[in-house]
């Protein structure tokens, strides 16, 4: 008979544990606990791809229908404790041990149900973990009012290495500043020169993905490092943003190989077949001789427009791309531009013929009024209710159909004086061809968070925050990374933490972070 596990088994990745009858370590259950003879088998192997070192999985087989319940003890109180019943119902089971700690001996309870949820009994162990990387970064919490942030994790698309650039190392810190997931690709067959840019999203069926420079690859991964699928782009080399579609295409960033420019082609891929659905060249689209947003950090001539971040935009199948040295602009699946979000300084003819000036939108005051001062218009001067966003990144469509972007603030109205970064919030008309601000954030802040390069924001409807995230702050060697997440309403900070990495290659700590369920749905 399988009695319930004592505690303190160690498991480690050469050798999982296998228990038909008794605790890991040989020793008998422990003396009145709870029978779990349905057991037949059930091995916990520690980072079983190699990657994710603070991952675990589970392999169980029953012998009458269970759902399983998995409980990591955490460091910090209760709430620190990572907690994750699935769904499934089954006789057997592969499943996830997620949110270990570095550098320690982690208690993680397995809890069975039956069909009707009623608990069968339970049985715990420890998984002994190897200590952090030093490459990883230091994760100071500034502010935390637990009531009112949004759950979950914080995913860091990291940049930040002691050594060598690549791989990069996503990881995952919890409330209290611990990290309690990474992906170390060192000695991947494929990986090992991970590039993946703007950084990692979690796919609408729970797993991860990424687009990789270095292989020209979008890689579909699950949270123990498991590669679950992969789709080439022939003819285009990857960079920056890829983005899933509701319908499971995917759209990214790319450079056409053989161009003489880079950054300036868009395609879709189809999810299912791997095939080119359609391409969007802007040196069509829009006009590639605008130089109207200098740049120290890109030729011009070659890199004119640096696309670095796609939206979609359901209401009227369209995506809006960011590019950094030029604005935010709205294309159909045509190519046709729709609007451009720019200040109103020698936009000419595209390469289609098109005249881009028709495409400008009209900025409107808080009372709706047409703005008409020609230094607001090209963006010499702010007005008191509307400011141009600046080398911009990270566009998102809000459920009200208004537009969040990160303005970074470079070379703000041309001067480079004002140093700020902000979230700001535009209510766009297409039909009138208006733009609205209605919200911002970070201006207040000033440098300490102004990050010209890189960087996020999201907005999370389930406690109306929005979480402003610059990955360059202090750019240079003291560089850092902050999430700052506001109250949309009051604007007051209920979180904010500081990133701060051993070195920071470009004077980038990271590209963008998520806010998400450290478990993906079932």
């Amino acid at each position: 008979m399988l009695h319930r596990l004592r505690a303190g088994a160690v498991h480690t990745l050469a050798l999982a544990c296998l228990i038909p009858l008794a605790g890991c370590d040989g020793n008998p259950a422990g003396v009145g606990e709870p029978d779990l003879d349905f057991i037949t088998t059930l091995s916990i192997t520690p980072n079983p791809f190699g990657y994710a070192p603070l991952t675990a999985e589970v392999t169980l087989t029953t012998s009458r229908p269970v759902q399983v319940e998995v409980f990591v003890a955490g460091r910090h109180g209760p709430a620190s404790d990572v907690r994750h019943r699935f769904d499934t119902v089954s006789r057997q089971a592969r499943f996830p041990v997620l949110g270990l700690y570095p550098g320690w001996a982690n208690t993680i309870t397995l809890r069975f149900f039956d069909a009707n949820g009623a608990a069968l009994g339970d049985t715990s162990r420890t998984i002994t973990t190897p200590p952090l990387l030093a490459d990883l970064p230091t994760v100071t919490i500034d502010a935390a009012i637990p009531a009112a942030m949004t759950s979950g994790m914080n995913l860091v698309s990291y940049f930040g290495h002691a050594s060598a650039l690549t791989p990069q190392r996503p990881f995952m810190f919890d409330a209290t500043g611990a990290i309690r997931w990474y992906l170390d690709f060192t000695n991947h067959p494929n990986l090992s020169n991970l590039f993946y840019d703007d950084g990692v999203e979690r796919l609408a069926n729970g797993n991860l993905f990424f687009g990789d420079r270095s292989t020209g690859r979008i890689i579909e991964m699950d949270m123990v490092g498991r590669i679950v699928n992969e789709w080439t782009m022939p003819g285009y080399d990857f960079h920056h943003h890829v983005l899933e579609k509701p319908n499971g295409n995917f759209v990214l960033t790319v450079d056409k190989q053989g161009a003489a420019t880079v950054e300036d082609f868009i395609i879709e891929i189809d999810r299912a077949t791997g095939a080119m659905v359609r391409e969007w060249d802007l040196n069509q689209a829009l006009d590639n001789t605008r130089r109207a947003w200098p740049t120290n950090f890109a030729d011009l001539n070659v890199d004119w427009f640096h696309a670095n971040g796609l939206a979609y935009d359901p209401s009227d199948d369209t995506i809006i791309v960011s590019g950094r040295t030029q604005g935010t602009v709205k294309l159909t699946n045509d190519n046709e531009v729709v609007w451009i979000l720019a200040p109103h300084v020698d936009w000419m003819t595209a390469g289609d013929g098109t005249d881009l000036a028709t495409r400008l939108l009209q900025p409107l005051d808080a009372a709706g009024q047409p703005i008409t001062e020609a230094a607001v218009l090209e963006g010499m001067t702010n007005h008191p209710d509307f400011e141009w966003a600046w080398y911009q990144h990270a566009p998102e469509l809000l459920p009200d159909g208004t537009l969040l972007l990160f303005d970074n603030g470079d070379n703000r109205n041309y001067t480079g004086q004002q140093l700020y970064s902000r979230a700001v919030v535009y209510r766009i008309d297409p039909s009138a061809m208006t733009i609205q601000q209605v919200w911002q954030y970070g201006k207040e802040r000033g440098s300490d968070t102004f990050s010209r390069i890189v960087s996020d924001v999201d907005y999370h409807a389930a406690a109306d925050n929005i979480v402003f995230m610059p990955g360059a702050a202090g750019f240079g060697p003291g560089a850092y990374g902050k999430v700052v997440e506001v109250d949309y309403t009051t604007r007051d900070v209920v979180f904010e933490t500081t990133i701060t990495p051993p070195t920071a290659p470009f004077g980038i700590t990271f590209h963008r972070v998520e806010r998400l369920p450290l478990y993906p749905p079932d």
